[in-house]
């Protein structure tokens, strides 16, 4: 069972895990667009789903909801539903795909990340949080979905070094 655990890719999810949240509690948290702390372990959880499939998005996601809960102090278990969520929505970038492009996991990695935070509130108030919705959210979410489109780009190839997989299957267009 510890072979197992040692030889999977939480090995190398929960250090990188680590390293971002320590820049998301850090560098992250002072630098604001809009007012919104940018959801750097989101969206790796995101770009965890969009290279690894919605199960492997899922567990990402769930490890590094744990390890932001238990760094923040909120109720343990909240954050890492609604990131597991985000990274299993994220996940059917591999599903659905016809041919992976890095706009296409971009999108995907946007669409894993929305759906992360717009979950937030809603496990907040099912813990029993009486101000889990905010009306700031009208701002939280899209500044959220852009930065984590735009974090997708050098987050994708370690999301794919994390999780063991291969060479990406991405080719560049042909000339003309």
């Amino acid at each position: 069972m510890l072979g197992a655990l040692l030889t999977s890719s939480l090995t190398r999810i929960i250090p990188i895990g680590m390293m971002l949240l320590a820049l998301q509690t850090t560098l992250f948290s002072e630098m604001q667009p809009f007012g919104v702390i940018i959801q750097l372990v989101l969206t790796f959880a995101a770009c965890a789903g969009a290279v690894g499939g919605p199960e492997r998005g899922a567990i990402a996601g769930f490890v590094l909801g744990i390890m932001f809960d238990l760094s923040i102090g909120t109720p343990l278990g909240g954050t890492s539903i609604a990131m597991g969520l985000g990274g299993y929505v994220a996940g059917w970038c591999d599903v659905i795909r016809v041919e992976t492009t890095w706009w296409f996991a971009a999108a995907f990695v946007a669409l894993g990340a929305a759906v992360g935070e717009t979950m937030v509130p809603v496990v907040r108030r099912f813990i029993g949080e009486e101000d889990a919705f905010v009306p700031e959210m009208l701002t939280i979410i899209p500044v959220v979905t852009v930065t984590a489109a735009i974090l997708s780009i050098p987050l994708v190839p370690v999301a794919r070094w994390a999780l063991k997989l291969g060479t990406p299957e991405w080719k560049l267009p042909a000339d003309g």
